[in-house]
């Protein structure tokens, strides 16, 4: 039987993991992540943090423009809404930095595709933090990839699939 992408990443982040549950601290750039195109779904990245350790903090950032109905789904998916009249990027990467500096957090997980944040994560591990970057295809930073401790693609399976068809 074929396992899912999701019980792979769940496997690989549980081995990861150290006895003691690691407190994590997780940012959504909402306008980057929560688009028709990439149906990002906030309960699988839960889930999948979950794997890792305990999500003490869930924040989504989004623009004054967000619907309520928006604002609704991201509270009920267990996620903060911080909706933001400016910069939603200037906003977030303030927010990862309080949380670098919050001693009661082990673990900062960015959900993006902007490379604008490989700063942030650059500033955690250099603060001791462990990273995880979580995004979706296509334009995920290969840069930022490669600055996390983990990577991990959403919709990989899908651009998979999407290939070989096209062959």
């Amino acid at each position: 039987m074929k396992t899912s992408k999701i019980q792979r990443i769940r496997e690989y982040l549980s081995k990861r993991k150290t006895s003691s549950a690691k407190k994590i601290g997780v940012l959504v750039d909402g306008p980057n992540m929560l688009r028709k195109e990439f149906n990002t779904n906030l309960k699988e990245i839960r889930e999948l943090l979950n794997g890792y350790g305990e999500i003490k903090i869930a924040k989504v950032f989004i623009n004054q423009y967000a619907t309520d109905k928006l604002v609704e789904a991201i509270e009920n998916q267990g996620f903060e809404p911080v909706v933001t009249s400016g910069d939603v990027d200037v906003r977030m990467a303030v927010e990862a930095m309080e949380l670098i500096y919050n001693e009661s957090i082990d673990v900062i997980a960015l959900v993006t595709r902007d490379a604008d944040f490989k700063a942030v994560l650059m500033k955690a591990m250099e603060m001791g933090k462990e990273t995880i970057i979580v995004g979706a295809e296509p334009g995920f930073s290969t840069a930022l990839k490669n600055s996390a401790d983990i990577a991990i693609i959403l919709n990989e399976e899908e651009e998979e699939e999407k290939d070989l068809l096209e062959v």
